[in-house]
């Protein structure tokens, strides 16, 4: 899983309340059994005006002008900026996964679905909860300037805004210890790699009748 120590990057406006797992990433290309290749089909029914399904050429596809991401202003950008509620919905982990692959390392919103949130922790993605009215604020100075970036120093817990203003944010300490050292649950097991090869070959001196049972 990559680190996430200090990210600056373009932000994109996501003005819809209540965004569900199935608007991230639709049903039907849940199929794969890989872990890669969403990123393509992220909010496909919003991006897209024709039907979207697994396997497609995103070249041959029919971008819909109106939807934020396909606006040329936004082109790049690795932080997304939502209202509440965001990743309600079903429990499935391929949301993160596309929006990680799209590009995004952050989302900032009033408030997330639990299993969503948890889901962009043990993924990579940071979530953000500020308070309502602060990312009503950053929504209009993101539609007011063009090319709008933030900085997001999660070992300093801050947001700095271009004029170099400071928005502190909480992430509870053991999320953000594997956030920086990037960590996901087999990268914390492997922490402990010698000691696991230690115990193994201790049981398999002691007690070598285990190698041969089914």
């Amino acid at each position: 899983m990559k680190s996430f120590v200090v990210h600056k990057g373009l932000v994109a406006p996501m003005d819809r309340e209540n965004v569900d797992t199935d608007a991230i990433i639709p049903k039907q290309f849940l199929k794969s059994i890989r872990k890669t290749g969403f990123g393509q089909n992220l909010f496909d029914e919003w991006r897209y005006l024709d039907p979207g399904y697994p396997g497609q050429d995103p070249a041959s596809r029919k971008p819909n002008p109106d939807f934020v991401l396909n606006q040329a202003r936004y082109k790049g950008a690795s932080i997304l900026l939502a209202r509440k509620n965001f990743g309600c919905g079903s429990s499935r982990e391929h949301a993160p996964w596309a929006l990680d692959q799209y590009g995004f390392r952050a989302v900032i919103a009033p408030s997330f679905a639990d299993i969503f949130f948890n889901n962009c922790f043990k993924n990579g993605l940071l979530p953000i909860v500020l308070p309502e009215s602060q990312v009503s604020r950053l929504f209009d100075q993101v539609h007011a300037f063009p090319g709008y970036e933030l900085t997001i120093d999660l070992e300093r817990q801050v947001i700095v805004a271009p004029q170099g203003e400071e928005l502190p944010f909480e992430v509870q300490a053991f999320r953000r210890y594997c956030l920086l050292n990037g960590f996901d649950d087999v990268g914390l097991t492997l922490r402990h790699a010698k000691k696991i090869q230690e115990f193994e070959a201790h049981r398999l001196a002691t007690k070598p009748w285990l190698a041969h049972t089914l």
